[in-house]
């Protein structure tokens, strides 16, 4: 009985400790800031396309999303969306912008174009859409 109870005791170690390592995209804080333009909903539509990109990232520990501010939906943003957009032969025309920026970990090797076991701060992330239309992540990264 008590070889029984050591072996459990040992299990349970060792699944808390693989349990332990890289939070998920989904485990970040989110902080929402205020936005007279935007709702929660916008903000969390915007942000499902952050996480689903962020989770490719192989390594990466993805610690914050923060909504910049509304100052960032200006027409010289919206405009220069629409040039990324017309630049990669798309036809949207973009009537609204939003910018978040992210803390997030890199790998502890490094790899692709991350410094080795960084923590990278003010990561910024656009999206734009059509009025009342889905987002695209624009462009991402400092």
């Amino acid at each position: 009985m008590k070889k029984l109870i050591s072996v459990l005791i040992a299990v349970i170690s060792i699944l808390q400790l693989a349990g332990c390592g890289s939070k998920t995209a989904s485990e970040a804080t989110i902080d929402y800031g205020h936005s007279e333009i935007y709702s929660q909903e916008d903000m969390d539509s915007a942000i499902r396309l952050i996480k689903e990109e962020f989770s490719k990232w192989d390594g990466c520990e993805l610690h914050k999303i923060a909504y910049s501010s509304d100052d960032e939906c200006n027409a010289d943003n919206i405009s220069w969306m629409n040039n990324l957009e017309a630049a990669n032969d798309a036809k949207e025309t973009f009537t609204q912008c939003i910018m978040f920026t992210s803390e997030f970990h890199s790998p502890k090797k490094g790899g692709g174009s991350w410094n080795p076991d960084q923590e990278y701060t003010g990561w910024q992330w656009w999206l734009a859409r059509s009025d009342g239309g889905q987002w695209k992540l624009m462009t991402w990264g400092y």
